[in-house]
């Protein structure tokens, strides 16, 4: 594999790139109208537009991506995370034109695309299933029947969902009807697939999620948790390698499980099998990403492994290099999302020009991003920033690294998501560890970031004034009476 063209935009896109370029890999960027400046696309060995900025008539169109990719001579298209990255359409698109799609076979996507489908799949293999059914439910009343057997809160669930969309939590029988009808609609609207799913609403849950790898030979490991559970609107914005509840035997469990959902639909590449933890530490499956994550840096730091450079290995049909007992957890990790939303006005997209970005630099950090200072954040895409990635020796140690971290980044013309990060480090609930997807519902505001950023200015004013208080004393010539003497040599 020579040269490889991603298919994709920002951080990822360069995360790919950097592998690539260390493999001795030439790239290809593709790129809209509104990322003519963008990293990405200067880094790239070269760089072809694909179309205007609106993501369907560029990102999205992988006839185009095709297109490019064959004039170029590429050997091998990385789709990255996001777009086309778990469009099975797509994947099998590029192995029709004779390219090698670095990631898994378009049959895999298409089985783990469904949830239903997943659910289906891994049912042979006993594992765990949050109670509810696994078949598409259009008629209320049979959605009033299946309630009363699993019990009330349930969720109602898009098959083909994702971040949230497609999805209803209902409490009472009489919210059901109106309930579903969104959850359909929503469905429909974002996903061209109306169909959806009941199961009993998890009312404390956990979200926790095991990455795998697998090769062509047969061989498949997993590297371990992350905990995801920190979200706002069903989206995840920090997560953390390992997770604080995980013992050695339920790490074990879950990861065994975790390679018996991939084997499931012959997986190839890496992955990721989400579960629901609930508060008795029961796990349940939830679904398959088939694609690399968002948050898979920290799978690196506590694991050593670079997971693009094992995708583009496995897809040039290497063997595994690693086996599961020759794996071990190094240290803690924590990621967090940095994006451009104003945590103060409820998380909503705050977009604009960066007047000021100075990234923080230092022992274990790292932040991967696609912007510099000056340039404008594009209104067409997600509001990602950068991801930013500390380690330590334990979690202590990580959530200290993070602060520090979150003090060092210097980010001014848009509101953005570190001063939450800051919030959720020093937090007694995520200290501890005790916590669930319901943190932010339960224990943040934006009055208390205003508060504690109210209470540090003040400080920072009190000692201001005792510095120059002190300083004033300091500088002060004394009044000093003329010796005698001085008349005399006079």
């Amino acid at each position: 594999m020579k040269k490889i063209l991603i298919a994709n935009r920002g951080e990822i896109a360069l995360r790919v790139m950097r592998t690539a370029r260390k493999m001795g890999i030439k790239t290809v960027a593709v790129y809209s109208e509104a990322d003519r400046e963008a990293l990405h696309v200067r880094y790239a060995d070269e760089a072809v537009c694909i179309g205007p900025p609106a993501s369907k008539d560029s990102y999205l169109r992988g006839d185009k991506i095709i297109e490019v990719a064959k004039e170029l001579g590429v050997d091998g298209i990385h789709p990255g995370y996001g777009f086309l990255s778990e469009n099975a359409g797509f994947a099998q698109l590029v192995k029709d034109n004779g390219i090698t799609f670095i990631g898994p076979t378009p049959e895999a996507i298409e089985t783990m695309g469904s949830k239903l489908a997943a659910k289906e799949a891994a049912k042979k293999f006993n594992i765990p299933m949050v109670p509810g059914v696994d078949h598409s439910v259009t008629d209320v009343n049979e959605a009033k029947q299946i309630a009363k057997e699993v019990g009330y809160p349930i969720l109602i669930k898009a098959s083909a969902g994702g971040g949230g969309k497609g999805m209803r939590v209902v409490e009472r029988e009489e919210e059901l009807q109106e309930q579903m009808e969104r959850a359909i609609s929503e469905a429909t609207s974002s996903f061209g697939d109306g169909s959806v799913f009941i199961e009993k609403f998890v009312t404390s849950p956990r979200h926790i999620e095991i990455q795998v790898l697998a090769d062509m030979h047969g061989n498949m490991v997993y590297l371990f948790e992350r905990e995801c559970s920190i979200q706002r609107r069903h989206q995840k914005v920090v997560e953390e390698a390992p997770s604080a509840v995980v013992d050695e035997d339920m790490r074990q469990r879950m990861g065994e499980a975790a390679v018996m959902v991939a084997k499931s639909c012959n997986y190839l590449g890496a992955g990721t099998v989400e579960f629901l933890v609930d508060e008795k530490l029961n796990f349940y499956f939830l679904e398959m990403n088939t694609r690399l994550q968002v948050e898979h840096p920290v799978t690196e730091f506590i694991t050593g492994l670079d997971l693009v450079e094992q995708q583009i290995r496995i897809a040039k049909g290497e063997v595994l290099s690693i086996k599961q007992e020759e794996l071990s957890i190094h240290g803690h990790s924590i990621e967090l999302r940095v994006t451009a939303e104003d945590p103060l006005n409820n998380f909503l997209p705050n977009v604009g020009k960066l007047i000021s970005y100075k990234r923080p630099v230092g022992e274990n950090i790292r932040v991967d991003d696609g912007y510099e200072e000056g340039m404008d954040i594009p209104i067409y895409y997600d509001p990602l920033l950068s991801k930013l990635i500390v380690w330590g020796v334990n979690r202590d140690a990580a959530i200290r690294r993070m602060l520090d971290a979150i003090s060092l980044y210097e980010i001014k013309g848009v509101a953005t998501t570190l001063p939450f990060g800051k919030f959720v480090m020093e937090h007694d609930a995520f200290i501890t560890g005790h916590f669930d997807t319901n943190f932010v519902k339960e224990y943040f505001t934006p009055e208390l970031i205003k508060q504690k950023e109210q209470e540090e200015a003040e400080i920072a004013a009190r000692l201001a004034l005792q510095l120059y208080l002190d300083d004033k004393k300091r500088l002060k010539v004394p009044h000093v009476e003329p010796s005698p003497w001085w008349k005399v040599l006079r």
